[in-house]
């Protein structure tokens, strides 16, 4: 009789795959600096520092189905969602935030070895779920500054026939916009279109793709309560979807993917986005402030955002002892050294007294 051999039961490309890094949450932090939690200043995961609304608290508190399974369908808040965006629910998809609805895009559409394109710098889930899923990642890499090389996705596309191709707008980690006329442009191409909205709310009204589901079988965008809904910790995201796609997606997710929590925490807020308003453009107010500031740091070479952080090149220091000294002081930042993101840093942005902290600490390094 043979030994068991455990390598022979897992999934080899699985076995073959990094492990995704995600960031630590405050109680984890705190444990690993030595720093109270009511101490650090937490800028590293792009979270919105207010917080959700007041609201929120009150209606998770008097949640009277604990104990019954939640609606499989989110059918009450896709319909908020609809009345938001005047999209049928038909249309509307909810996640347990939007990463669980990328991977579920890929687990329907990729079959072992096919394609996705990925335009690096960018959000290492989608090459990250393609993997995962056993599909291959084919690499246009972003210009300098970022934009898209649109002739060499245009000939990557024409030469391999990919499925799909993530976009996220505004972009992390650099949060700059995807064009209209490009993503138009790339639309009429044979291949499934996924726009990552993650961000949406921090940029101009006029920067969504969301009307453009109206026109295009090949586009899905996706949103998320995690950033301007300030959720991160209930997890919850929706997409826009073809009508194409719905069904195979419905039949797969899993039954009671979104709890009753982050389904009525995402319901409250969306009755009470007057008030997240106001929270939204104290962060682009902040973000000024704070990109302004960081231009005055000889070794620091900010990038516009049209996001709620602030990408930095750093110049004649490490970016990694940059973030490393922060940490010291209870800052906590990204920290990147990759191809296209070599000595940078990532910041996001906070309340004033937030950025008055890290700008004098940076100054002292």
């Amino acid at each position: 009789m043979k030994t068991f051999q455990p390598q022979n039961i897992l999934r080899g490309h699985i076995q073959d795959m990094p492990a995704y890094q995600p960031i630590h949450p405050f109680d984890v932090l705190s444990e690993q600096l030595g720093i109270p939690e009511e101490k650090l200043i937490k800028l590293d995961a792009n979270e919105n520092p207010y917080g959700p609304l007041p609201q929120v608290g009150g209606t998770l508190k008097d949640l009277p189905y604990i104990h019954i399974y939640p609606d499989p369908e989110s059918r009450y808040l896709r319909q908020d969602l609809a009345r938001l965006h005047g999209i049928p629910a038909e249309k509307i998809l909810a996640g347990a935030g939007a990463d669980e609805l990328i991977d579920l895009i890929l687990r329907v559409t990729l079959d072992p070895g096919d394609l996705i394109l990925n335009c690096p710098p960018t959000f290492s889930m989608y090459a990250f779920d393609a993997a995962v899923n056993a599909g291959r990642v084919l690499t246009v890499p972003r210009e300098d500054d970022f934009s898209l090389n649109i002739p060499a996705l245009e000939k990557a596309i024409s030469a391999h026939r990919p499925k799909l191709l993530f976009l996220a707008s505004p972009n992390n980690p650099d949060g700059g916009l995807l064009p209209r006329v490009e993503l138009k442009r790339l639309l009429d191409l044979p291949l499934l279109i996924v726009v990552d909205e993650a961000y949406i709310n921090f940029a101009p009204p006029e920067s969504s793709a969301l009307d453009l589901t109206r026109t295009y079988e090949n586009l899905i965008v996706l949103r998320t309560f995690s950033k301007w809904g300030g959720l991160a910790g209930l997890r919850v995201g929706y997409g826009i979807f073809p009508d194409w796609i719905t069904p195979a997606i419905w039949k797969i997710k899993q039954p009671y993917n979104l709890n009753v929590a982050g389904a009525a925490a995402a319901r409250v807020t969306l009755a009470h986005r007057d008030q997240l308003t106001e929270q939204t453009t104290a962060i682009i107010t902040e973000r000024k402030k704070l990109y302004d500031k960081l231009q005055e740091i000889p070794w620091l070479a900010p990038y516009p955002s049209q996001s709620n952080f602030i990408l930095c090149r750093v110049e004649g220091q490490k970016a990694g002892q940059v973030k490393e000294n922060l940490s010291r002081e209870g800052i906590l930042i990204r920290y990147f050294n990759q191809p296209g993101l070599d000595d940078h840093i990532r910041i996001s942005v906070g309340k004033p007294e937030d950025t008055d902290a890290l700008l004098q600490a940076l100054q002292n390094l």
